[in-house]
C-alpha cells in the first residue's frame, strides 16, 4: 500500500483578506497555483514544495475559525520565525514535542496555524 499524506486543507477566508493571506503562506514556502477552472471562481490555491495545498475558500462573511493547520516550517525553523515576526506576524513560542520546537501564529484572516521545527517522529530540525 503506498502512504498517504494530507493533499489539501481548505480555509474559510473572506476576499478581502486573500492578498494578505498568500503574503502570510508565501512566508512558509507555499507558492500560488492555479487551480481547475471550475473550481477558480470559489478559491485561491498555494501549494507547498511537498505538495501539500490551502486552498483559500471564498465566503462572504467571517466563519469561526476553530481548527488549526499544522505545518513544518521551512528549515531553518529560527529564520521563519524571524521571518514572520519582520512580516508583522507575532509566533508564539510553544512547548516542544517530540524533540522540535513549535510555535502559534495567526494568518490574517484570523486562522491558527502551528509551526514545527520537524514533523512528528521524525529526527528534529536544529533550531
Amino acid at each position: 500500500m503506498t502512504p498517504t499524506g494530507l493533499q489539501h486543507v481548505a480555509l474559510p477566508t473572506l476576499r478581502s483578506d486573500v492578498e494578505a493571506e498568500v503574503r502570510f503562506w508565501a512566508l512558509l514556502g507555499f507558492v500560488v497555483v492555479t487551480p481547475p477552472a471550475t473550481l477558480a471562481e470559489r478559491a485561491t490555491w498555494v501549494q507547498a514544495g511537498d505538495g501539500t495545498q490551502i486552498h483559500l475558500l471564498y465566503v462572504s462573511e467571517a466563519a469561526e475559525r476553530s481548527g488549526h493547520v499544522a505545518v513544518v516550517a521551512p528549515a531553518p525553523f529560527d529564520a521563519t520565525f524571524a521571518a514572520l515576526t519582520a512580516a508583522g506576524f507575532t509566533p508564539e513560542p510553544r512547548t516542544s514535542h517530540w524533540g522540535a520546537a513549535r510555535a502559534y501564529v495567526h494568518t490574517p484572516g484570523g486562522h491558527l496555524v502551528e509551526l514545527m521545527a520537524s514533523p512528528p517522529g521524525s529526527a528534529p530540525s536544529p533550531r
